[in-house]
Order: structure tokens, then C-alpha cells, then sequence
């Protein structure tokens, strides 16, 4: 089967099986119901965009010269597809400003930006756009844009003494209500990340190949660190229990393909709320928790923060590591991941009743 390809967008198919396309660099849409995706439509559409594109110039010296030539250089082009959408989202928010010259940028400012932000939009959307200027100004100083990085030192905007902590630790009684309650589709992908302590992209990329001799070895996709377990009994359990299909990857959705990760957050946002208003979780779970709980299970074990380090796959910068890093992991993690297994099983009992 041919695959069209066309300079400049991005064609692709949705979680839906609907096809898709959008202008890389501006995030803009193509209609694919009214200009069917290969038509002479189609085509006349991108070559409208792209014309369009070309004639809007931002001045010389400004902060949209900076963004337009950031989104055409290869550091933008080489991020993952999630990051240059979150990007995208802040640039456009960006653009009303995008005539403000380079020499007028100082730290007061980026404040003032980041606060009016936060006037109009929640506060973690403020501090990303505050982010994505320190990116765009270090990637400007190091190529003459401009001399100093402005944003460099400016603090994110804290949250309330009420607000609830993020990504909080699951409780005992979560965890295996989760697993209990959840479909199996649903289940393998949590349960992965909760004895795993990897987030969603990881669970999601995690090949089949991964798993040899009772053992999942994998890499981070953040850190490029290694991380190293011995497969869990309760993993093993839920694996086993899982339909099996035709995935080069571990988990599949209900229709056996891969799941993505928003079609995986639509189906897990529904399956929570369900069970919060039934009153069986607490508020504010999230999947990236799951971390957390590992880190504190660990923690209440009594190991150490680098050993905890090792196991969630983060790095350090006091120690150099001369032996092979898989190797080390493997004769490391061998007895932590037992006895994390151990922990896990002793907390199930006592959570579930006989």
C-alpha cells in the first residue's frame, strides 16, 4: 500500500481509525472530510497552508523570528511527537506577543508574561510557559539571537498550601481495588507501572522481547537509564490472566492493537471516575502515583535513596558507574525486586479480606 506523504504535515490515523493530518510547524489542521486525504483537494489545501505560511513573516529581531526559526530547526523537529504538540501549544499562546523585540526581554518581563498567564489559565500552564521561553532563549543565546537567557533563574509559580499534593501515593486498599476492578486491557498497563515503577510511555513501548528468563530489562525513555526486574508474582499473575494478541508490545487495548496514550487516559479518566463516585479510591489518583508508591513502599523497607534511584530508573551525577550498568543492575535488583514482591504480597493480605 502506497503511503502519502506530504512535506510539511503529519499524516496519521486517530485512536478511531479516522484519518488525520496537521501543518508540522503551526499545529494547523487539515480538513480530511471535506479534502479526502490523496485527492487533488487535498493537496490544493496543503499548498494553501503552506503559501499561507510563507507569507506571514514575523520582523527581524523579535520574538516570533525566534520561535518561526526554533520550529524549523532540527532540535524542534527531532523532539517526540507529544513534546512538539506541548510545545506548539504555549508558541501559539505566544503569538500575541510575538512583536515584542529580543533587546526587551529581561527576567521582569518573563515574570510579568508568567503571572498574566496564570491570571487567565491554571498555574501549571504558566510555569510551562515560562519553560518553553528559558528553551527558546537558551536555543536563541547559543546561535545570536540574543545575549542572555531572561527566563534562566525565574521560579515557577508555587501551589496553594491547600492544593493536593501531585501525583500522590496510592494506599494499599487502591492498589488492589484498581487491579481487582479494572478490565484486563486496563489492568496489565497499571499493574506494569505499579511493580514496575515506569511510567505510561515506557508501559506502553515495552516490547514482548523485553521479558526473557522471568526478567523485564528495559531503558528509560526520559533518562536513558536501565532499569532492571525480576518479574513480580502478581505481575506474572495479570500477565498470564490477559487475553493474549498479536502486539510486538506487552499491552493492547480492548480491539488488540497498541494502545496510545491518550486512548489509554480516556479509557482510565472513565474507569477512576466510576470507582471514585462509588466511593472505593480516593481523589486525585494519577498514574504517575505509582512511582511515588513504589519510592515510599521502598522507603518504609528501609532501602536506600540510591538503591530507590536505581529501581525508578533516575540518575545521579556523585557516582560514575565503570561496570557494565546492566550488569550491576542485574545483581542489584535481583534480591530488591524479591523482596519488594514479598511486600507487595504481605500488604495484599492484609488489605484483602478471606
Amino acid at each position: 500500500m502506497t503511503v502519502l506523504r506530504v512535506r510539511g504535515f503529519k499524516i496519521f490515523k486517530d485512536r478511531h481509525g479516522k484519518q488525520r493530518c496537521y501543518h508540522r510547524a503551526t499545529g494547523l489542521s487539515i480538513d480530511t472530510e471535506k479534502n479526502p486525504i490523496g485527492s487533488i483537494e487535498f493537496i490544493s489545501e496543503c499548498n494553501r497552508v503552506s503559501e499561507k505560511i510563507k507569507q506571514v513573516k514575523p520582523k527581524v529581531g523579535t520574538l516570533g523570528q525566534l520561535i518561526v526559526d526554533y520550529k524549523n530547526s532540527y532540535t524542534f523537529q527531532n523532539l517526540a511527537d507529544n513534546t512538539r504538540r506541548d510545545y506548539q501549544r504555549v508558541l501559539q499562546y505566544l503569538k500575541e506577543i510575538e512583536d515584542i523585540p529580543l533587546s526587551k526581554f529581561n527576567p521582569a518581563l518573563v515574570v510579568k508574561i508568567r503571572d498574566k498567564t496564570f491570571s487567565t489559565k491554571k498555574r501549571r500552564f504558566a510555569n510551562y510557559v515560562k519553560t518553553v521561553l528559558s528553551i527558546l532563549f537558551s536555543w536563541g543565546r547559543e546561535r545570536g539571537y540574543i545575549n542572555f537567557n531572561p527566563a534562566e533563574k525565574i521560579k515557577d509559580i508555587k501551589p496553594s498550601k491547600d492544593a493536593p499534593r501531585a501525583n500522590r501515593p496510592w494506599t494499599d486498599e487502591e492498589c488492589e481495588t484498581i487491579l481487582l476492578e479494572a478490565e484486563p486491557h486496563i489492568r496489565l498497563p497499571v499493574a506494569i507501572m505499579m511493580h514496575m515503577a515506569i511510567g505510561p510511555k515506557e508501559t506502553f513501548q515495552l516490547l514482548k522481547s523485553a521479558i526473557r528468563n522471568n526478567s523485564i530489562n528495559l531503558e528509560r525513555s526520559k533518562t536513558k537509564e536501565a532499569v532492571f526486574w525480576r518479574m513480580p508474582e502478581r505481575l506474572q499473575q495479570v500477565l498470564n490472566e490477559t487475553p493474549t494478541h498479536n502486539c510486538i508490545t506487552v499491552c493492547a487495548n480492548s480491539f488488540g492493537t497498541p494502545w496510545t496514550i491518550s486512548g489509554f487516559n480516556s479509557s482510565w479518566q472513565k474507569f477512576k471516575a466510576r470507582l471514585y463516585k462509588e466511593g472505593k479510591i480516593g481523589p486525585h489518583l494519577t498514574l504517575y502515583g505509582l512511582r511515588h508508591t513504589v519510592a515510599k513502599v521502598m522507603r518504609e523497607m528501609g532501602y536506600d535513596e540510591r538503591t530507590i534511584a536505581d529501581a525508578l530508573g533516575q540518575k545521579t551525577t556523585q557516582m560514575a558507574r565503570h561496570y557494565s550498568r546492566g550488569a550491576d543492575l542485574e545483581k542489584k535488583m535481583i534480591p530488591v525486586g524479591a523482596a519488594l514482591d514479598a511486600e507487595w504480597n504481605k500488604r495484599r493480605t492484609k488489605v484483602v479480606k478471606p
